[in-house]
């Protein structure tokens, strides 16, 4: 019996061990399968590498062969666009010297006819008193000599407007060529950053609004220009350049059509702002040119400290500036003022004022309203009431 048992736990243990083997070996077998498709996995892991380095060398190459010569001879180009700016800028500074010393040339030249006619008028008063027998033939050579120094003296008064007026011009081409020198640079120099830092480029300082200035006032035009520049500064914009020019080009005996290319806010961004502004403003005022008493009030700004109600101390420098250039328009007989969305336009009957979209804007612009200021003030009051203010009032009240 316990032979038999002993037969039977033998035959047991050889099972398991047989059993035992037959798993390891599967387990094996697996362990192995599991390891091939690793190495499966990390050739075709290195292929793909390799290839993509592949391609990010041949971009490499290509960035080397032609995007950097090509951004090379840009930078060569504009270099010598800038060195000729200066260079016209320079010739421009030594001419307006050289008007200056003819000026001033012809200032002694009309002084010294000046004491020569006196010194004529009193020898004329001596020959008169001398004699008159005879004196009709020399009283009439005086009289001919003194007329050809009047010409003479009328001729170098009109010289003297003319190299005058020849000087402011060439005062306003420096300030436009300096202006424009600068924006240049500035651009450069941005274009330069962003090529070498991989950085997209700033756009800042770049032109993002547009503006224009004209009146038929002249005796106003100095102020309102110094108003109009002090309201771009206050909205915190600069101007990058500027133009002048009559309705048919440069004329000198025409108002000025003045155009102002503006940096610092998108026009989108400005719309809201000078919105705000105009609400502040036309508080009290009918809205469109309504007077039924259906206008939009105006919301008055608090500042920090102030309790609801109070009116504040001062408006903030944005408003006041607003504010302080529709006065100067609306003492104008025929104005019209452009900020980015914002225009302002004075007639000899109203002050309207309107934030216009850049679709409206284009439109305006096709049409050609932006210098004509019944002609805009029309368009205007086809805009919708929650676009336009009538500051006609305002403009007139205390």
């Amino acid at each position: 019996m316990t032979t038999v048992i002993l037969v039977v736990m033998c035959v047991v243990v050889g099972a398991l061990e047989l059993y035992a083997g037959k798993q390891s070996r599967d387990q094996a077998n697996a362990f192995r399968r599991r390891i091939d498709e690793l190495n499966d996995q990390v050739t075709k892991q290195n292929n793909v590498l390799v290839t993509v380095g592949e391609q990010l060398t041949a971009e490499l190459s290509r960035v080397k062969q032609d995007v950097l010569p090509a951004l090379d001879n840009r930078l060569r180009q504009n270099t010598g666009q800038v060195e000729e700016l200066a260079g016209l800028v320079h010739q421009a500074d030594d001419y307006l010297r050289t008007q200056a010393s003819r000026l001033h040339e012809l200032e002694q030249q009309r002084i010294t006819l000046a004491a020569l006619r006196r010194k004529l008028g009193e020898v004329e008063t001596s020959v008169r008193a001398v004699t008159r027998t005879g004196g009709e033939a020399v009283e009439g050579k005086v009289d001919a000599a003194l007329g050809r120094l009047a010409d003479l003296e009328r001729g170098g008064e009109e010289i003297l407007e003319l190299q005058r007026a020849l000087t402011r011009t060439l005062e306003d081409v420096e300030d436009v060529v300096a202006e424009l020198l600068q924006f240049t640079e500035g651009e450069l120099d941005d274009t330069v950053t962003a090529a070498l830092t991989g950085r997209p480029r700033a756009h800042g300082d770049a032109v993002t609004a547009t503006g224009r200035l004209w009146t038929r006032d002249d005796q106003l035009e100095d102020i309102l220009c110094e108003m109009y520049e002090r309201c771009v500064r206050a909205s915190r914009l600069n101007v990058r350049f500027r133009t002048a020019e009559g309705p048919d080009g440069p004329d000198p005996g025409s108002p000025e059509r003045r155009r102002y290319f503006l940096g610092g806010h998108a026009s989108e961004d400005l719309a809201g702002v000078f919105s705000a502004l105009l609400i502040s403003a036309g508080a009290d005022l009918p809205s469109n040119g309504l007077a039924n008493g259906g206008g939009r009030r105006g919301l008055a700004r608090v500042e920090p400290g102030v309790p609801s109600g109070v009116d504040p101390v001062r408006p903030p420098e944005d408003e006041a500036a607003l504010q302080a250039l529709l006065r100067t328009l609306s003492e104008c007989t025929g104005a019209v003022a452009q900020i980015g969305p914002l225009m302002a336009v004075r007639t000899r009957d109203e002050l309207l004022c309107a934030v216009l979209t850049a679709a409206q804007s284009l439109e305006l612009e096709s049409d050609e309203v932006f210098w004509d200021p019944a002609a805009a003030s029309v368009r205007l009051r086809r805009l919708p009431s929650h676009q336009l203010w009538d500051l006609t009032g305002w403009a007139t009240a205390p």
